[in-house]
């Protein structure tokens, strides 16, 4: 039912789009950058401050979970640190934020220094941590507390600067998500202080990812950058394509920086270890402290540095794509993924359309295939009703794996859930719709897959242009392997139908493994724990559910194609057109009676 012409006209808007996209790359932007050399950060006095013999943060204050009274106490003496600093005016916050040990009274920090221009620039560092000293997660605090002395009087800085400690940062960023509601006036750029001591260095250094779809301004994430090269002597480039792809078509990040970007300020994040937060016992350098705290410092000087008559940032988030040189803007790449999705959409609506014209099944089987998303929407109610009971704690951001382990109880009872949706409701619901006894090889039940598909994947691509183009080869591969015109062995056939879902597949298992989520069970546990805590939204879950559910019924569609006819089978027909009146088709003419 698929004709190829219609396919091939509904290309043409895609050759324009990729004009497009060629002719829209941009420059990549210049750091900031500052003549005056990072020399008032002293290393040895931060190191002596966090982990001095008997006297140090790590040993006065070991236990630190969030809202505990370790992490209370270490909060009153931070305050009181700042307060000693000239020029700045230093309150505590206290609200009520998720946590990994539930919902806690959190303290926030503030320290705001006034300049001459009114727009901030904000230092952020959480001091609590799961695990006992994790003296790696502390050095954060120890390097604000030295910028806290670098900035009091007599040194002055142009913008207003705020420093602010907070707490939830191992998990869930509730000290982060206080700190967006507090923050008053223009935000120039957030730079977020996470592992600067670890001696093992991993990428990347700089981490722009946020919770939403978008990263941190490219000129921000350029000046740090810088500062950390010129600093370490090591930098770090962009992120490869796959990188940024699974980034923006799934946004998920452990910084601080991810909930900060979701909330509209433009934020960055310094760590050795990226957002994923280091070891409790991971060793501690105080080379490294001194190296990255000077970059810290010199990455405020260069944003100080800025014009006063323009923003720091003039966007809060880039959902723009980075190569190598350029810059890839996120408005071309929605064009060309809206043209690609245009072209399976017109196809197959003009499929759906032919199949009414003949009056053949079509509404049976777009209910059998909508119920094939059941069991994946009664399995995220579950997880969400685990969260609302208590059964599992799971806070509104993501959770690093090491920070809250998989509970195999609630991962097995997710797993039972999932089970009895396919093998009770979805045939409950079949029955009740009557498209229990449907054939499956019937020329609707593939249109009706693909028409379902292509109308989810456009409202996807409203509200995600990259989570849609992960949907893209799978709706052009599915629209010929399902039709019924098309004959291949079964194996092939499902082969082919499988391998449109590889996009989504890859990308998958490139997010985990940057999230640190090696075994299927944890990248299994860290999904419960998103989709329980809110973090997936509910629409985003009902989408993903539905092309689930498509794919898993373009499967069976596929199981149940017909063969491919044998040589005996295929029936002789008039060669020509139905209207054909030439030679012999009477019968026979004169001269060939003669012979």
């Amino acid at each position: 039912m698929i004709d190829p012409r219609i396919y091939r006209a509904a290309l043409i808007p895609v050759l324009f789009a990729f004009v497009l996209l060629a002719f829209s790359l941009q420059n990549r932007p210049q750091p900031m950058r500052t003549p005056l050399a990072p020399d008032a950060f002293q290393g040895d006095r931060a190191f002596e401050r966090a982990y001095k013999a008997g006297d140090g943060l790590s040993e006065r204050f070991a236990q630190r979970r969030p809202g505990s009274a370790g992490d209370n106490r270490l909060a009153a003496e931070i305050a009181s640190q700042m307060d000693d600093a000239p020029g700045f005016r230093v309150r505590t916050v206290v609200r009520e934020g998720d946590t990994i040990d539930g919902g806690q009274a959190l303290r926030t920090v503030i320290a705001r220094r006034p300049g001459t221009i009114d727009e901030q620039i904000v230092v952020v560092a959480h001091r609590d941590a799961a695990g006992r000293r994790a003296e790696a997660e502390l050095s954060g605090t120890a390097a604000l507390l030295e910028l806290t002395r670098i900035f009091g009087a007599p040194r002055q800085t142009r913008h207003t600067l705020t420093l602010v400690s907070t707490s939830g940062g191992s998990g869930g960023a509730a000290g982060a998500v206080a700190l967006a509601r507090e923050l008053s006036g223009p935000v120039g750029a957030v730079l977020v202080l996470g592992d600067l001591a670890s001696r093992n260095v991993r990428a990347p250094l700089v981490t722009p990812w946020s919770n939403a779809l978008g990263a941190s301004p490219q000129r921000l994430r350029a000046t740090v950058q810088e500062a950390v090269r010129v600093e370490t002597g090591s930098g770090s480039g962009p992120p490869r394509a796959l990188s940024q792809f699974a980034r923006f078509a799934m946004p998920v990040t452990f910084g601080e920086q991810g909930v900060l970007l979701s909330r509209g300020l433009p934020a960055v994040l310094l760590s050795i270890g990226g957002a994923v937060p280091p070891p409790a016992d991971a060793p501690i350098s105080r080379e490294r402290l001194e190296a990255f705290g000077r970059a810290a410092l010199r990455t405020v000087t260069a944003l100080d540095a800025a014009p006063a008559r323009r923003s720091i940032t003039r966007e809060a988030s880039s959902r723009d794509l980075l190569t190598s040189r350029k810059i890839v803007p996120s408005w071309a790449i929605a064009l060309f993924t809206g043209a690609l999705l245009l072209t399976v959409l017109v196809a197959a609506v003009d499929a759906f359309a032919a199949l009414l014209r003949r009056r053949e099944r079509i509404a049976v089987w777009l209910r059998w295939t909508l119920s094939a998303a059941l069991p994946f929407l009664l399995t995220a109610l579950f997880a969400l009703a685990l969260a609302a009971i208590g059964l599992i704690d799971a806070p509104g951001a993501p959770v690093p794996p090491r920070v809250l382990p998989v509970a195999l109880p609630a991962l097995l009872a997710v797993a039972l859930v999932f089970a009895l949706g396919w093998a009770w409701l979805r045939p409950a619901a079949l029955r009740l719709l009557s498209a229990d006894t449907a054939d499956r090889s019937e020329p609707g039940a593939g249109i009706a897959v693909v028409l379902i598909a292509a109308v989810v994947a456009t409202v996807m691509w409203i509200l995600n242009p990259y989570a849609a183009a992960l949907l893209v080869p799978a709706l052009h591969i599915w629209l010929f392997a399902l039709a019924p015109e098309l004959r291949m062995p079964r194996a092939l056939r499902l082969f082919v139908v499988a391998l449109g879902a590889a996009p989504v597949a890859v990308v998958a298992i490139a997010l985990a493994r940057s999230l640190g989520l090696g075994a299927v069970d944890a990248a299994a546990w860290e999904l419960v724990l998103l989709t329980a805590g809110g973090h997936i939204s509910l629409l985003s879950v009902l989408l993903w559910s539905i092309l689930a559910g498509c794919a898993i019924s373009a499967l069976l569609v596929a199981a149940h194609a017909p063969a491919p006819a044998r040589e005996d089978e295929i029936a002789i027909t008039v060669r020509g057109p139905k209207t054909y009146a030439g030679p012999g088709s009477l019968g026979g003419t004169e001269s060939a009676l003669r012979r």
